[in-house]
């Protein structure tokens, strides 16, 4: 296949697909596919509320009648009909009851056997468990196409590693692993890749390998985590500052340094699931990542009832007490609500029957309103002149730099500092 003839389709545009659809789109024509027409309407008035990409940098690739290249966004399936490699890059989360749920990831497949054509390739970037693509997705590509795998058809997976926020480690400056269902399939994949990723490619054996790699990417990271928030729990029974341990220790060359807190998002809390159900199709059950799981999905709880315990201890009425929670996103200088863990905290406390003001910059009201049935406000001006018996820095937003928490606080209220973020002694307690 000729690269420069090829017409790529991205399917989804989220945090991953808008990214890597913008980076195609400078070398190829591309077509931007999301069943969300608002989505659409906004990315072709050049908006994009996840603040991957800019203004300025959306509006430059959409497409003109003067230039083969660019990017056109389209909620019409049939506008990718004679697309030549379908990428998907739709969200696989976890249900209720942290099973995988690839429900958006069949019906995207489904979508694009629709248009599928002799030769296509159709590449996942979603992050799956090992054998899911051809155990999952192909079957689905097969049924409604009516094309054969690997004779009318072929399939790569190259799985994603966006960062979102990160505005220094982008789409393009990451290594990309890729894969392909044949060996000349994988170069080809990998080829297209090294077209736009300046960072370089890592050329996996096959399929299964490169989806197990990217499970395991954020597996790691949920473990490591799960630790130092056990040794955080440790060291507060001891009465121990978590992060001048961590420091101390940090010291070492070999020290791995991460840090206490919050797991969610739509990648570290959701992973290592993916890969446990798998290993428990396989007759295996996996100890250390659930146990991982366990740990971390119960910090919010924990970080609500230690909060709770300081005030206790500081003579201060539980029952509509105010408290101020600052962040609601899962990471800092993010919009991405996603997962995140702070919900936890926040049920924790209205289970006290604690009165809680939600204050964060960066989240969407509505869009948490939406999800989350909570209402969170994203102006200085509606925690202004309100005292707080309680205040919880969530999540590390620049923003909270600027806030003057003597203003917010009585001398008897509790700061709690889940992140680290202010001086020791701007806080009662660090997690």
């Amino acid at each position: 296949m000729t690269q420069k003839k090829n017409k790529i389709a991205i399917i989804g545009l989220g945090y991953v697909g808008l990214p890597l659809a913008v980076e195609f789109s400078k070398n190829y024509p591309t077509i931007g596919f999301d069943v969300n027409s608002k989505r659409i309407n906004e990315l072709n008035n050049g908006q994009d509320h996840t603040l991957e990409i800019d203004e300025e940098s959306l509006k430059s690739v959409l497409t003109s009648a003067n230039k083969p290249e660019g990017l056109v966004c389209t909620d019409k399936l049939e506008d990718i009909r004679d697309c030549d490699i379908y990428i998907i890059t739709v969200p696989t989360p976890i249900d209720k009851f942290n099973r995988p749920d690839l429900s958006a990831l069949r019906k995207a497949s489904e979508s694009v056997s629709k248009v599928l054509n002799k030769n296509n390739i159709v590449i996942y970037e979603s992050t799956v468990y090992p054998g899911a693509t051809e155990e999952e997705c192909v079957p689905v590509l097969e049924k409604t196409s009516g094309l054969k795998y690997n004779l009318d058809f072929f399939v790569g997976y190259s799985p994603e590693r966006i960062n979102p926020g990160d505005k220094e480690h982008t789409v393009t400056k990451i290594l990309k692993i890729t894969s392909g269902s044949t060996p000349e399939i994988a170069d080809v994949i990998d080829d297209l890749y090294k077209s736009i990723i300046k960072a370089g490619t890592f050329k996996a054996s096959c399929i299964k390998v490169a989806e197990a790699a990217k499970v395991i990417e954020n597996s790691q990271r949920d473990i490591n985590i799960a630790f130092i928030n056990e040794l955080s729990k440790i060291f507060n029974k001891l009465n121990i500052d978590t992060h001048e341990v961590l420091e101390a220790a940090g010291t070492k060359w070999n020290f791995l340094k991460f840090k206490p807190g919050l797991v969610g998002g739509h990648c570290i809390g959701v992973d290592p699931y993916y890969l446990a159900q798998k290993a428990h199709e396989a007759g295996y059950n996996p100890e250390i990542i659930l146990a991982g799981r366990r740990m971390n999905d119960g910090m919010g709880m924990y970080i609500a009832q230690e909060l709770v315990k300081l005030m206790i201890k500081k003579d201060i009425k539980i029952s509509n007490a105010k408290v101020l929670v600052l962040g609601f996103t899962f990471k800092e200088n993010c919009p991405d609500v996603r997962n995140t863990k702070v919900i936890d905290i926040i049920d924790e406390l209205l289970s006290f029957n604690v009165d809680v003001t939600i204050f964060d910059p960066w989240a969407q009201p509505d869009e948490v309103l939406n999800e989350y049935h909570i209402k969170t406000n994203n102006q200085f001006e509606s925690i202004k002149g309100i005292i707080y018996d309680g205040i919880v820095l969530a999540v590390g937003h620049n923003e909270f730099l600027k806030i003057d928490l003597s203003l917010l606080k009585k001398q008897s209220s509790v700061v709690y500092d889940v992140k680290g973020f202010f001086s020791k002694t701007e806080s009662d307690k660090r997690l």
